[in-house]
Parts: C-alpha cells; structure tokens; sequence
C-alpha cells in the first residue's frame, strides 16, 4: 500500500504544470500540490495571507510544507508570514529568476533594462492575463502608457513548443517589442524539491524526460 504523501507544496497557479512535472519525472510520490489562483499577481498584497491561510490548514497533515512563491511584489510581507509560520520558499523575488538562475537573469536585465518577460504560462495566456488583465482588449490607446518604455519581450520557456514560440512571438508584435527566446528548462524548480540534497538534479536543457 502506498504510503500518503508526506511534503505538501503550497504553489502559484502559475507553476502548476511544471511543478507536476517535475515531480512526476523524479517520481516524488510523497509529494502532495496545493496552488493558489494566478491571478493573485494582480493583487500581490493579498498573497501572504492568502499563503498563511493554505499553510495553517495543511499543518498536522503534513510532515513538511514548502512554498513555491517569489516575493511577487508582496514587498517582504510574503517572507514576514514564512517565518512566522516557519516555512521555507523558493529563493528569488519573482519565477523568471528562479527559472533563469539569479546570475543568468541579473545579466539579462543589465544587458537590457527595458525588457518585458513572459513564462510559458504567461504565453499560453497572454490575452486574458496581459492584454484583458491591462484593459488594452478595451483601451488599446493605453499601449504606449504601459509598454512605451519596453524595447524588447523575452520569453524564458520552460519546455520545447514551437506553438508556444510562435505565441510568444505574435505577443512581441502585438506590444510593438522585439522577441529573444531563452530557454530555461525545470532544473531551478527540481534542485528546490529534491528531497535528497546529494541528490544531482539535471537542469532540464538536455534531459527531454522532464519535458514530456
């Protein structure tokens, strides 16, 4: 009989699909997900409680939590609620640069501030999150306000999708941005759950497995 999942990732919505991948991969089955709702981002104040709230129900059920969340513009107040509650979190203020890896992303944006990016999820939803999330479905005049100081879209992509790529090639377009894809893989999210540190976690770019 198997054993009922022992560690609960408490998520974003937006890494469902790669956190179930990587989890099925590595054939972690005594991990359990719970998401919270993507569309939190828009109002990011709402997300520490809305993570206590997940991390206070799971206590007892659990013999271990871990979040998968950015600081996603909570401004601490995400880490203040953690360390009250004694959890641990991903390292990094937002998913491009635990995507990227910190070094990776600091050069990205050095080498071009004015960069918009975009995650495989974003791309997959790119009218209802940005185009609609913005107004711009309704107000398209509003464009230059929002993306006037943009020069380029870069979309980090987690897995290889030529649909994907050609999505977030039309966003580019469709903002007035020029496109560059980098390719990021799982591997940020892997070394994060191993539950074995001595563990070698491959970092997605050449094991297809994960991306299947």
């Amino acid at each position: 009989m198997t054993a009922p999942p022992s560690t609960l990732i408490i998520a974003c919505g937006a890494l469902a699909r790669e956190i179930t991948q990587v989890i099925a991969a590595h054939g972690w089955s005594h991990m359990a997900v719970t998401c919270l709702p993507a569309h939190l981002h828009n109002r990011p104040q709402k997300i520490p409680e809305a993570v206590r709230g997940k991390i206070r129900a799971a206590k007892g059920r659990y013999d271990h939590l871990l979040v998968l969340y950015g600081d996603c513009g909570t401004g601490g107040l995400l880490d203040a609620v953690l360390e009250e509650e004694g959890v641990e979190r991903i390292p990094g203020p937002h998913c491009y640069e635990f995507f990227t890896g910190a070094t990776n992303f600091a050069a990205l944006a050095e080498e071009e501030p004015g960069t918009f990016y975009l995650t495989d999820f974003l791309v997959r939803h790119f009218d209802r999150l940005i185009i609609e999330g913005l107004g711009l479905d309704r107000y398209p005049q509003l464009l230059p306000d929002y993306f006037g100081h943009y020069r380029k879209l870069v979309h980090l992509a987690q897995v290889e999708d030529p649909a994907l790529d050609t999505a977030a090639k039309r966003a580019a377009l469709r903002l007035g941005l020029t496109h560059e894809r980098r390719f990021t893989g799982l591997g940020g999210l892997a070394a994060f759950l191993r539950p074995d540190p001595a563990e070698e976690i491959d970092d997605g770019r050449t094991d297809r497995r994960l991306l299947a």
